[in-house]
């Protein structure tokens, strides 16, 4: 272990509650292992950490984020999502096989939707000729991580959405009996809904989709009033 990883290893520990490690695994179904840091304790470790240890270089990075996702304590990968995060700009094409590491292993939706959304749909708004290879090999996975991701990707990318992507995405994955793949197909079409709202409305009009699909997609024109009444 390099003196920075023990570092944090070391900050980490003085920091943990047992009390709270045990409902904290609860939440998570019991798959993970918890120090016991809660979210904005975490923020606050991080930033003390990287105030007094500063960041990995860039061509140290994925060993860093590789032997945190290697650790039991489920705090340490989003420590290690965090560390990558503040790398993000200096990412390039080169990292999607650590991307697709990281979406593959130790896989819930706590960690995938943050990949999801942050790393690989920023990745691919900034190297765009990199999308269609990338999505192309991960939406005929056996993997739902993988089709997951290829879902959600495009969650904060507004007008920049590739609107018949979304949609032939969605197609494939429709007849889904898995909840994550449901869920993701309402998530993608509710966010979408905010930037086009007839858009979505028409295709889940169109569409058969699962009764939760089609629930989540159309929760946020119906908070506001701006669902046709035909819907």
């Amino acid at each position: 272990m390099t003196s920075y990883l023990h570092n944090l290893k070391t900050l980490c520990e003085q920091q943990a509650r047992p009390d709270l490690a045990g409902p904290m695994k609860q939440y998570m179904r019991n798959q993970f292992e918890f120090l016991g840091i809660k979210s904005p304790a975490q923020k606050a470790l991080i930033k003390q950490f990287i105030a007094e240890n500063g960041l990995p270089d860039i061509t140290q990075v994925e060993s860093v984020v590789r032997e945190l996702w290697s650790w039991p304590a489920r705090e340490y990968q989003y420590i290690a999502l965090a560390l990558l995060g503040r790398q993000q700009k200096k990412l390039t094409p080169s990292v999607v096989p650590l991307l697709e590491y990281l979406l593959t292993t130790k896989s819930w939706w706590d960690t995938v939707d943050s990949i999801a959304s942050h790393n690989v749909g920023k990745l691919l708004i900034e190297y765009p000729d990199q999308r269609d290879p990338v999505i192309g090999n991960w939406r005929g996975s056996d993997n739902l991580w993988l089709r997951r991701t290829t879902l959600l990707f495009q969650l904060g990318h507004k007008a920049q959405t590739d609107e018949a992507l979304l949609f032939v995405l969605i197609e494939q994955n429709r007849d889904s009996r898995e909840f994550f793949i449901q869920k993701a197909i309402g998530w993608a079409l509710r966010e979408y809904s905010k930037t086009a709202p007839e858009a979505v409305q028409a295709f889940v009009s169109e569409t058969s989709l699962a009764p939760l699909s089609r629930r989540e997609a159309l929760k946020w024109l119906k908070t506001k009033g701006k669902l046709q009444t035909s819907q």
